[in-house]
Formats: structure tokens, sequence, C-alpha cells
């Protein structure tokens, strides 16, 4: 028989006026006692807590949801798997074999695609800072050029000096879509004719060809109508394009963007009702092109999926490590994860689910990391019964950008486990350590 421990005795009010016709969040419990079969202690006592775990059916399944809106509806459509969303090898793996390219915005992310067995004909290499000496290998190597400034136009045209021959190259546009604020901080602007005029240059020049129109409109997109405008207007710019320099537009790039199952932080609504299908996603884009193409040949799409794919596939399990009293009776627990590893703990509101189904009403409760820093907060107002030292704790949807941007500050960067179709969980990325940290270090 285990001992009770001790607490000393507290007096909470309670707030009554919380039930309804819907149950009382006194009682409310959210369990989560297996990921695709694996018990969450199996997983936590084999890899170690905090740990990151990602579900490979749930991406397929993703993925293959997304990919079939679009190629229903559209005859030439490839995905580009965006590396800034999760770069670990083991997942962008899992989307090239389903067919997705590499979408890359740093020289890293590019030889990463490169090391992983990607042609760079096969790469699509974005993001307003491309050193000379990488953007160069990108051209020599066939990447697809997504140019974001003059400064970069410069250095393309300097390179195909270098290279004696023309090189084609894409374009970033921005554009007012009705969604705010505007991204115009990437590319050249529609409405007021930079992104026309960066185009006049390039063939004006003759060094440079244009092949491509790219947008990028946003992160977590609850407006599928954005994605319309958006179309609408490189489908006008590809016309004007074509018309005035009797050219062959060969491809569009409406970006990434499309939103996850998450709660926003500050919006009521669940993410069921406010974020849109990839049917609906589909629809604004295929229609605003077939609408709008004044040409005999349509254009390939090309989409930069990251969040959408991988949010809802990616947990996060972390152990009670201990809790206290604060001077207002709230309970805080201390857990081994905490906003160093959860990037988006700032937008969003994550599903929080214990590992049974514990003893005893709900209190409102605080969920702390173990950084010696006061804004290590994960949830601040939570209701949850009285949990235990060890308590397993699962946190989602944490897939997308979370592992990328976790830091390495105070704590080592966690282990990463992937579970395959067949349910065996793999360590695709070990738990760092003092040599890990110290490497490079002279």
């Amino acid at each position: 028989m285990n001992e009770l421990q001790y607490e000393k005795p507290t007096i909470n009010k309670i707030d009554f006026t919380m039930a309804s016709k819907y149950g009382s969040p006194l009682k409310t419990q959210n369990i989560r006692t297996e990921i695709d079969g694996i018990s969450v202690h199996t997983l936590s006592e084999k890899f170690g807590s905090p740990l990151f775990v990602f579900s490979q059916r749930q991406m397929e399944e993703k993925y293959n949801t997304l990919y079939s809106a679009f190629s229903s509806r559209y005859p030439d459509v490839q995905f580009g798997w965006s590396y800034k969303t999760n770069y670990l090898n083991k997942i962008c793996k899992v989307f090239h074999d389903l067919g997705s390219c590499a979408e890359v915005v740093s020289e890293f992310e590019y030889q990463k695609a490169r090391a992983l067995g990607i042609e760079g004909k096969d790469i699509i290499f974005n993001g307003p800072y491309k050193p000379y000496k990488d953007l160069k290998i990108a051209v020599e190597e066939g990447a697809k050029i997504h140019v974001d400034n003059l400064f970069e136009l410069n250095d393309l045209e300097k390179i195909a000096d270098e290279l004696q021959r023309e090189i084609p190259v894409a374009i970033r546009i921005n554009m007012d879509t009705g969604v705010h604020p505007q991204w115009s901080r990437f590319g050249f602007n529609f409405e007021n004719g930079d992104a026309y005029d960066a185009v006049k240059r390039m063939y004006d020049g003759g060094k440079l060809y244009l092949n491509g129109i790219h947008a990028h409109i946003g992160t977590f997109m609850l407006d599928a109508n954005a994605y319309k405008i958006a179309t609408v207007k490189i489908m006008q710019l590809k016309a004007q394009v074509e018309n005035d320099f009797n050219s062959e537009i060969e491809y569009i790039d409406l970006g990434g963007g499309f939103a996850s199952k998450s709660n926003l932080k500050g919006v009521y609504q669940s993410a069921d009702v406010i974020v849109p299908t990839a049917d609906d996603y589909a629809q604004a884009i295929t229609d605003a092109i077939y609408t709008n193409n004044k040409s005999e040949k349509l254009p390939k799409l090309y989409l930069e999926t990251g969040r959408a794919m991988i949010d809802e596939a990616g947990y996060l399990l972390t152990s009670v490590h201990g809790y206290k009293r604060f001077p207002d009776g709230k309970k805080g627990y201390i857990l081994d994860a905490g906003v160093n590893l959860l990037y988006t703990s700032t937008w969003f509101n994550f599903n929080i689910e214990l590992d049974k189904h514990y003893e005893g009403d709900n209190e409102v409760s605080m969920l702390n990391g173990p950084l010696c820093m006061n804004i290590d907060i994960i949830e601040e107002h939570l209701m949850l019964p009285a949990l235990n030292r060890g308590s397993i704790l699962t946190i989602s949807p944490v897939g997308a950008y979370n592992y990328t941007q976790a830091m390495q500050f105070i704590r080592y960067k966690p282990a990463v486990v992937m579970i395959d179709k067949e349910g065996t969980a793999h360590c695709i990325k070990e738990v760092d350590d003092l040599a890990t940290v110290n490497y490079k270090e002279v």
C-alpha cells in the first residue's frame, strides 16, 4: 500500500458557477495514456524525460489529406517540405519519401537537404539572406532561386557573368490580401509596382530570366480567401510579364502558412471551428488559377508545406518534478520541460493531458518549467487534480517549430523519438550532453 504524502492544508475558494450542463471543470480530466499504442510511461522510461515524440502515421495521414485536396483539383502540384518547420533528418526523409522536394531559407538548410541526397534541382532556396558563395553553389546546382531583394538580384547578375550564362530565377512578391499585419518585409510589393520593376530590371540586364513567381502571405492563416486574393495577384503579374517580355512563367508558388489544429491565445473558438480544411485552402487557390490563367498552359503549382503536416503529429512528454503552494494559494507544479522547449507557447494554448485518472477535485494550478527564469510558465491557469511526483503530462500539438527553435539554455535539449507505422519507437535524435554543448569550443 502506498503511503499518503502529507501536504499542508489550505483553504481555496471554489467557484461553483464554473459548472454547466456540459459538466464541471472541477471534475474534468483530459487523459492520454499512449501515443500510437505505446504507453507514455514506456516511452519516458526507455528514452528519458522530457521527450519529443513524433508519429509517422499521423505525418503521412496529414500529407495525404492535404496533397489529395490539391491534386484532385489541379493537374500539376508539387509540395516542398519546409525545413525550418522541423529539419530533423528522419522527419525530412518521411516527407521526401512521400514526394516532397525541399524548401530552405538558409545555407545551413540547403546543405542539410543536399546531405540527405536531395538534388539541387529539387531545392527551393528562399529567404532574405543568401550568402554569395552559397547562392552561387545553389545556382550551379540548379536550385530554384527565389529573389528577395535588389542586392540579391545584383549578386545573381554577377554570378551570371562568372558562369557566362543566363540564370533562371523566381521572384518573391508581397501584397495586400486583407490580412493584417501584412507580410511586407519579404520580396517585392505588388501594389506599388516594385515587383514588376524588379522583373523589368532582370530582362533589361539580359543576364536573368523569370521562370516563377512566389508569395508567402503569412503563417497560421485562418482565412482561405486570402490565398485566393494572393493567387489572383500572382496570376495578374504572370500574365503581364508573359505579355510584356514574351516569356513563359513555368510555375507559381503560394508558399505555406496553412494552419494546424492549435488553439491561439486570445481566440476563444475551438481550432476545430476556425481552422480552414485542406479542401478550403485547395479550392481557394486552384479556382483562382483556373479563373485567371491567360496562357494556353497552366503553371506548375508549388506549395511550401510545413506546420499543417507535422504540428499535430508531435508531442512533448514531461514529468512532474515537484510542486509548491504560492502565497495566493495556487498550486504550482515544477516540470522538467519549459519554454526552452516550447517556443510556440507564446502564441498557443497547448493540450495538456494526464497519464491516468487522478482522484479528487481539480483546482486552479500553474505549470512551470525547470528554468531559473520567472518567465518559464507553460500554463498559468489550468484546472488539475492533485498530481504526483513523476506524473507524466503530454503536451500537444508541438510538432511545428518547437524542436527547431528549442534552446540549449540551462538544460540540455532532450531526445526525440519517432514511432513508425508499425508502432515501433525509434530514437532519431539523442539527448544532448556536455560533449554536445562543448563541441567546437576552443
